[in-house]
């Protein structure tokens, strides 16, 4: 008797949640959807709540500003879903952490960096349109670029204690080539401007990291 009144419980807890998190996921690929077709400045709250039939008040209530609803955009674009976990959490980056062999983790940092580019370089050009005219964009651009810096360090620092790094070349200096060659607008010159496919690109940055990073 109490085992199904617990259970009736826990459900009905569950619910408002699980109601709470389609709404949130209707406003974010709603929002998804006019940033990239009408840009930043022109996509308004009104209508980010037509599109995805949610009230004003909930959207506020659930990102505060227009801009929070970008910030979200981007993390569900940097993470690929919706799960509250943090990317050095997930299994393919612990894998990069733990893999032994330096070339192989720079092959697999290529595919997850090649993966992960195709889903936020578009909603990452919003913000830096965003951040020309927006001081709060423009401080949530500078927050991104230290929060992708930091995740990069921790390639350079495991091929440093490894002792993979070519000679003469310092971890921090390591660090600075990872994060210009791995960014977000070397990709979007590659492959949306010049056309490379993702294959290419993933090739392309494996084989210039190894050359410049490993002995």
């Amino acid at each position: 008797m109490d085992g199904g009144v617990k259970g009736r419980s826990t459900r009905k807890a569950a619910a408002p949640q699980a109601r709470t998190r389609r709404t949130r996921a209707a406003v974010v690929e709603a929002a998804r959807r006019l940033f990239l077709d009408r840009g930043y400045a022109a996509t308004t709250i009104e209508a980010i709540s037509d599109l995805s039939d949610t009230p004003q008040p909930t959207v506020y209530r659930l990102f505060a500003s227009k801009l929070g609803i970008l910030k979200a955009v981007l993390d569900v674009s940097i993470a690929g879903d919706d799960q509250a976990i943090a990317m050095a959490d997930r299994p393919q980056v612990r894998a990069l952490d733990s893999d032994p062999d330096p070339a192989s983790t720079l092959a697999g940092f290529a595919a997850l960096l090649r993966e992960l580019m195709a889903r936020t370089a578009p909603v990452h050009r919003i913000l830096e349109d965003a951040a020309r005219s927006d001081q709060a964009a423009a401080a949530l651009l500078a927050v991104i670029a230290r929060q992708r810096q930091h995740g990069q360090r921790r390639i350079t620092r495991a091929l440093a204690r490894s002792g993979a790094l070519r000679s003469g070349l310092r971890e921090g200096e390591a660090a600075d080539i990872i994060h210009a060659l791995a960014s977000p607008e070397v990709y979007r010159l590659l492959v949306c401007d010049r056309g490379w496919t993702g294959e290419r690109y993933e090739q392309w940055l494996t084989s210039i990291l190894t050359d410049q990073l490993l002995s």
